[in-house]
């Protein structure tokens, strides 16, 4: 499996990628109303689907770490609050794109960009914790409960087209996307979601060798302290 990983879906994400831009960009027809602005949806709606999924398993990690502490975890988690702010700052900037030919402005603080803020702003504040706290479990924990208190903004997100009057459309399916389009964002979904997988992979890896170095166990710890048994995880 981890061969596959590495060999595999690079090609894999960029050939998904080159297809759904593809049918995106020359086949699928301009929106009646918003003509060819609106092919940035192929880039934009993926690119905050695969977010949302990458800092909802941040929470998950967030809530096991609590539970059952392992340096793994921690690591993981870091890893996917890292690439889901990455993808949510490249939707909402396709977002603020899109919206200046349709809206008329680059910004409004309409309920779904508001949120979507708060959101690059939370998990902004989350990665500068990672950085300025020195000790590695006082950083793991104080992460997990920022983590988990940072994504009570990710299910509003999500609803707050259906609860609030909202210039923002409501999220893009199959049911509310003309069929001719349907086709490129859901290649392009996949394609985001290979590189959320891939990037994830590999700041995962980065990210666990930084605290194996952390917490590297003297040559005089006994094995059976439980420093050594808590290290042990990270191998």
């Amino acid at each position: 499996m981890g061969k596959f990983f590495r060999m595999a879906l690079p090609p894999i994400a960029l050939g998904l990628l080159a297809w759904g831009h593809y049918v995106g960009l020359a086949v699928a027809p301009p929106d009646r109303e918003m003509g060819e602005v609106q092919r940035i949806m192929y880039v934009h709606v993926p690119a905050v689907w695969v977010a949302l999924v990458a800092l909802t398993l941040n929470f998950i990690c967030s809530v096991t770490y609590l539970f059952k502490p392992s340096w793994k975890t921690d690591s993981l988690a870091e890893a996917t609050a890292e690439v889901g702010l990455l993808f949510g700052a490249v939707g909402v900037l396709l977002g603020a794109i899109w919206g200046r030919p349709t809206w008329g402005v680059y910004w409004t603080w309409d309920p779904r960009l508001t949120t979507a803020a708060i959101m690059l702003v939370a998990y902004m504040g989350y990665m500068a914790l990672r950085r300025f706290v020195e000790d590695p479990e006082k950083r793991a924990v104080w992460s997990a409960v920022v983590g988990i208190i940072a994504a009570v903004d990710l299910p509003i997100i999500w609803f707050s087209v259906k609860w609030w009057r909202s210039l923002h459309q409501v999220q893009s399916s199959p049911r509310t996307v003309d069929p001719a389009m349907v086709t490129p964002l859901r290649i392009s979904a996949f394609a985001f979601l290979a590189f959320m997988i891939l990037f994830i992979i590999h700041r995962y890896r980065i990210a666990l060798s930084e605290r194996q170095a952390e917490v590297a166990l003297p040559d005089s710890l006994p094995t059976d302290s439980p420093e050594a048994r808590r290290t042990a995880g990270v191998a």
